[in-house]
């Protein structure tokens, strides 16, 4: 990691936002991605108690990536007609896979998930992991391919080399980084980890 390359975009951003994620323009920003919104409607719908109902699971994940502003237009609605085409056995295994990823074996969970959206050719990175950076904000990361590929060759970031193909070995070694480079910020900065690549994003040269 580069920390004086981290320092000076966290002193541009400051400069721009006073206020940090606080400040009114960042307030605004948030309030357009309806963040607060989503990440209690993932932590409702999420709850270890919904997994009973496979069928209510997936209808959550199908809400959650249609109303989301993370992922693209161009995904949702393949992503909705890959649910819309799953069998009762193939909804049964996506919803395992997700609550295996936020309540137990989470590479299982992930591998679980992305083979069977690799099924219907629907195994993108957005798709992936943007219901659970709604569900744990400060712990998870949303791994958009842009987003990771600047984040990872302004700032730096070792032993990384982002893949189109999605593998949770990626994606634990980025989510360990970003929660790396998180502690050496200020602490008005060190918020949930989509605002926090938002920012780093933002503030590169």
């Amino acid at each position: 990691m580069n920390r004086a390359k981290l320092k000076e975009a966290e002193e541009r951003f400051f400069m721009q936002y006073p206020g940090g994620f606080s400040d009114p323009l960042m307030l605004e920003i948030a309030k357009k991605h309806k963040v607060e919104k989503m990440k209690k409607l993932a932590q409702d719908s999420f709850a270890i108690e919904q997994f009973e109902s496979s069928s209510n699971i997936v209808d959550s994940m199908s809400k959650i990536v249609g109303q989301s502003s993370l992922v693209s237009l161009f995904e949702k609605p393949k992503f909705r007609d890959a649910l819309n085409a799953m069998d009762d056995n193939e909804k049964e295994r996506l919803s395992h896979g997700l609550k295996e990823f936020l309540y137990g074996d989470q590479e299982r969970g992930f591998e679980q998930m992305s083979d069977l959206l690799g099924e219907y050719k629907v195994a993108k990175w957005p798709i992936l992991t943007v219901c659970p950076i709604y569900y744990r904000p400060s712990v998870e990361v949303f791994v958009k391919p842009t987003t990771a590929k600047g984040i990872i060759a302004y700032f730096q970031l070792e032993g990384l080399e982002y893949r189109s193909n999605p593998t949770y070995e990626f994606y634990k070694a980025y989510r360990d980084q970003i929660n790396l480079i998180k502690q050496e910020v200020d602490a008005s900065l060190q918020y949930d980890n989509a605002a926090f690549c938002g920012f780093l994003i933002m503030s590169m040269a």
